[in-house]
């Protein structure tokens, strides 16, 4: 055969070859280009959002605020928050409240990192976040914002690193104040995609983040715990993530007969499912409870603990007794709107709280008749008996010595004991 009929079978085959493997590159094209276009466009289509964290907002709104603490706290600085995952995703976005600001609220750039340490955080993984493909945005006086998804890994149980620069006076700031968990100031200027603060300012607060969700390819859905400071987190070791709920996410997790689920925390230290009156302890939870709950993304359980405040801030606030069978009609709108979009909602017991700053044997009285009301109603879909795990065997009106600095809020030792109390069954 001539060299130049053999080079011609030779550009045939692979003629052949190219059309055989056609159609697997198309296949290769079309999903390369999907997946470009789920981040740069920020289509959304075909994933499953689910919140990995959030923050429910503990200030109030001006109007209920001190005159002296309506003001501009920050001008010209970027804040850096760091949180906490529970389920992981390679797709994530950012929600940014400025529900209880006085006036429009300026983020001039944003970021999203992994943390390496303090304020530093690991520099290959600093990805820029955009708004509806811009890089800054203005948010309206008691607006949220989504930042567009972007393709970024974060992992299960991982520390993300959050930056917001905020050019122009912020006005009165939307803050969860209990956060167990060190976050930052800069020094004037653009830091956020800066590798560290420097010489920040250490806080120990969230502001304006209140909630990252991850864009999922399977139906993994979220448990949000709901509550006031024991939930909150309040009297656990500080940047270690030792609140029950974390415990919870990691027991389902690291469990491999147990199906995944995020687990988000709503709670507000001082919060009530009544009232409220303090610029610290946020909205009632009948006020908060569409937009601290409902609105995140993914959800499938409630697990509502909440109450003692109620009984025990009626001996601090002047006319604002309630009695058992009012915190229980309270219960029942919850679990109404709970149920009314799909949503299971599984009560926990109150917490004994003897020897705490707001105790009272009639406080008492009261938190027995609305846990026996949890215990026998049957209005929840499930029932967790937190006062169980954490109860003195020979003192069952306090909690175990051993569990709290306070009477009132367990320490982690409490916070795992009642994490490990919970019957996983009840989420399946």
């Amino acid at each position: 055969m001539s060299v130049a009929n053999n080079n011609k079978k030779h550009l045939n085959n692979r003629v052949v070859d190219l059309l055989s493997a056609l159609p697997q590159l198309c296949l290769v094209l079309v999903l390369t280009l999907a997946s470009i276009g789920t981040v740069q466009g920020q289509s959304a289509a075909g994933l499953n959002w689910v919140s990995t964290w959030s923050a429910s907002p503990s200030s109030l709104p001006p109007g209920l605020l001190p005159p002296d603490q309506v003001t501009d706290a920050f001008t010209n600085q970027t804040l850096r928050m760091i949180a906490h995952t529970s389920i992981g995703g390679d797709v994530v976005r950012i929600r940014i409240s400025n529900t209880h600001g006085n006036k429009r609220l300026v983020i001039g750039a944003a970021s999203i990192a992994l943390q390496a340490q303090g304020s530093e955080i690991i520099p290959a993984t600093m990805t820029k976040l955009t708004f509806g493909g811009q890089d800054s945005i203005t948010i309206s006086r008691g607006g949220l914002v989504f930042s567009d998804p972007v393709a970024f890994t974060a992992p299960a149980l991982s520390n993300l690193s959050v930056s917001l620069y905020l050019p122009e006076p912020s006005g009165t700031v939307t803050t969860h104040l209990a956060a167990a968990q060190t976050n930052y100031v800069s020094e004037p200027g653009d830091f956020s995609a800066s590798s560290s603060f420097g010489s920040a300012q250490e806080i120990p607060v969230w502001n304006y983040l209140t909630a990252i969700d991850v864009g999922r390819r399977d139906a993994i859905t979220a448990i949000v715990t709901l509550g006031d400071s024991i939930t909150d987190g309040v009297g656990s070791t500080a940047n270690s993530n030792n609140r029950w709920p974390n415990y919870l996410a990691r027991r389902l997790l690291n469990d491999p007969n147990e199906p995944d689920f995020a687990v988000v925390n709503a709670g507000i230290s001082g919060n009530r499912v009544l009232q409220e009156n303090s610029p610290r302890f946020g909205e009632n939870l009948q006020m908060r409870f569409e937009r601290d709950v409902l609105a995140l993304s993914g959800v499938s359980h409630i697990v509502l603990l909440e109450g003692i405040n109620d009984i025990g801030m009626a001996r601090m606030f002047a006319g604002e007794d309630v009695s058992p069978e009012e915190i229980i009609s309270g219960y029942r709108q919850i679990i109404t709107r709970a149920h009314a979009r799909g949503i299971k909602i599984i009560g926990a017991t109150l917490t004994p709280f003897e020897d705490a700053a707001y105790y009272s044997e009639d406080g008492e009285q009261k938190r027995l008749a609305v846990n026996a009301w949890i215990r026998e109603s049957g209005e929840f879909d499930g029932i967790i008996d937190f006062e169980i795990p954490v109860r003195d065997p020979s003192n069952s009106n306090h909690l175990i010595p051993d569990f709290t600095a306070d009477n009132l809020h367990p320490n982690d030792a409490g916070y795992k004991a009642m994490a490990e109390a919970i019957d996983l069954n009840l989420f399946r």
